[in-house]
């Protein structure tokens, strides 16, 4: 009897350890449902959103630049399809001007909003470029340094230049995304106007001017919301003449399309049209066509020497010259590519990579000069023209003569 009341007071005791463990584990697996309740909470509210975090948009894929145009006369155009490789991006304005009639200019509607303020901050340099690739994979090529500490290293712009409908949103919001992140100011070249270059060496561009306005209205939705610089289309008012009269009005309307579209989209965006440069037209025949294309009404300046040579006190002079006959906000003001354009313009007829040329000022929008906007680097200098290497291939050799030149 007394080995059967042990057994039972023990057994006794084991139902109740049992029991407390059982009640424990209950207590502890609660604790953890509500913790991970309360976390599912905290990160699907961290931010204010309601939907799952979007995965980051993948950055774009950097376009070389084109060749250089020469001074030939243009052919006649023609619509070219969008190629199913990436088009080149812009390209050096001619030096030689071609007489036409100037454009009778449109009544041009209101201002859609106030102009933004022109930029006074830090321009942006993407993470991604054919120099920066050079300099990583050539640590100890002698010409690094130099390349490196006076061309990789400043910002320069992007260039958009292929008709990618579905594609170009996501593109152009990497870049300003990472622009915002970094605090800084990007600089964004849209190129794909119908009839690019004349049919020339950087042809391609969207098929027709529809196909346009709906690739731009895909450009502005990835935008953001921050400061940002757009050089409108290179080439495409001061190259116009090949264009028939009808031909002109109609990319001209499709031009301040855009530039509503641009600014309507982000009222920090400042949006520059095509001036030329000093080696082209006249400022009041640029003028009577930049107001035809709506750049009082739809912009907010121009720019000018994109690609080119032209040095920097020349050009500022000619945008002053053209802005006065342009007319408009007194906001209205220019910007400048120094890329290239340290020792001045070469001799007539040289475009493709010539030879004594140096990097012009480092870009800033702290000019010191009235009307003048900003200097930047459109054209990224070491990408060739077509002659030290392949046209739109950065090439060390040029791009060290330029930063010793």
């Amino acid at each position: 009897m007394p080995g059967t009341r042990v057994r039972r007071r023990t057994a006794h005791r084991e139902r109740r350890r049992a029991a407390r463990r059982h009640a424990l584990l209950a207590v502890a697996s609660a604790v953890v449902a509500i913790g991970a309740a309360a976390g599912l909470i905290d990160a699907g509210h961290e931010d204010g959103r309601t939907t799952a975090r979007p995965e980051p948009t993948p950055p774009p894929v950097l376009q070389p630049f084109p060749a250089v145009p020469t001074t030939r006369t243009p052919p006649t155009p023609t619509a070219t399809p969008p190629s199913a490789t990436p088009a080149p991006a812009p390209s050096p304005s001619r030096t030689t001007a071609r007489p036409s009639a100037a454009p009778t200019p449109p009544p041009s509607p209101p201002p859609s909003r106030s102009a933004a303020p022109a930029p006074r901050t830090r321009l942006f340099r993407h993470p991604q470029s054919q120099v920066l690739t050079w300099v990583r994979a050539h640590p100890d090529d002698p010409r690094r340094p130099v390349i490196e500490s006076r061309i990789a290293t400043q910002p320069a712009a992007v260039w958009f230049a292929a008709h990618n409908p579905g594609e170009i949103a996501g593109q152009v919001r990497a870049v300003t995304r990472g622009a915002a992140a970094a605090g800084r100011t990007p600089v964004l070249v849209p190129y794909a106007i119908p009839d690019r270059d004349c049919g020339g060496a950087s042809k391609g561009g969207a098929p027709d001017l529809a196909a346009y306005d709906a690739w731009i209205r895909e450009f502005a939705q990835g935008l953001g919301a921050g400061a940002a610089i757009v050089i409108l289309e290179p080439d495409a008012i001061a190259l116009s003449d090949c264009l028939s009269a009808s031909g002109r009005a109609a990319r001209f309307a499709s031009l301040a399309r855009a530039g509503r579209i641009l600014r309507t989209a982000n009222p920090q965006v400042r949006v520059y049209f095509d001036g030329g440069h000093s080696g082209w037209h006249a400022p009041a025949k640029q003028a009577a066509a930049l107001r035809a294309a709506g750049a009082a009404a739809d912009g907010d300046g121009i720019f000018t020497n994109v690609a080119n040579f032209h040095r920097t006190a020349d050009e500022t002079a000619y945008a002053r010259r053209v802005l006065a006959a342009l007319g408009g906000p007194a906001t209205l003001g220019a910007v400048v590519d120094t890329s290239r354009n340290g020792n001045g313009a070469p001799a007539a007829g040289e475009w493709c990579d010539p030879a004594g040329r140096a990097l012009g000022q480092t870009p800033t929008t702290r000019t010191g000069e009235a009307r003048i906007d900003a200097y930047l680097w459109v054209k990224l200098p070491g990408e060739s023209d077509g002659c030290s290497g392949a046209a739109g291939s950065f090439t060390p050799e040029y791009a060290y003569a330029l930063a010793t030149g």
